[in-house]
């Protein structure tokens, strides 16, 4: 008679502190990437970069939606349109040079970023106030039969 004996396989041993270290290091590393990764929702290039958006050369807006001395901003194609003085129209990226936030409003002569109080100026895109080391790189627009669109 053949006798068998139940045997338990040998637990695995268990993963030493540079696995484990590296892997969460892998783990922590592919997620701030993911997290950095650019979709149709948020920002795309750097700070600094042009309005990339919108690009086809469709009508933004009519001429009357801009109010003089004001502004008006287009968050799909990334620009603000303002209006510093009647008849004279400029655009601008809406991305803030600082660390790339959007823009949010328009007002007192000013384009303004909410995420640490940088301020350009609605005539030349140039900074203000706040912690921006850059101007609102410019935008090209057309501007003819009332309508505004992007060039």
């Amino acid at each position: 008679m053949t006798t068998y004996e139940e045997t338990t396989p040998a637990p695995a041993p268990a993963p030493c502190r540079r696995t484990v270290v590296a892997t969460i290091g892998a783990v922590g590393l592919a997620a701030a990437l993911t997290a950095c990764g650019s979709d149709d929702k948020s920002p795309a290039g750097s700070a600094g970069d042009a309005p990339s958006k919108g690009g086809d050369g469709g009508v933004l807006a009519s001429t009357s939606d801009i109010p003089v001395g004001g502004g008006k901003i287009f968050k799909d194609a990334q620009v603000v349109v303002t209006q510093p003085t009647k008849g004279d129209f400029k655009a601008f990226s809406s991305l803030c040079t600082h660390k790339g936030c959007p823009v949010t409003s328009v007002e007192g002569g000013t384009v303004n970023c909410p995420c640490h109080g940088s301020k350009f100026d609605i005539a030349d895109g140039s900074v203000r106030g706040g912690p921006a080391p850059k101007p609102l790189p410019p935008a090209r627009i057309t501007v003819a039969g009332g309508s505004i669109k992007l060039a």
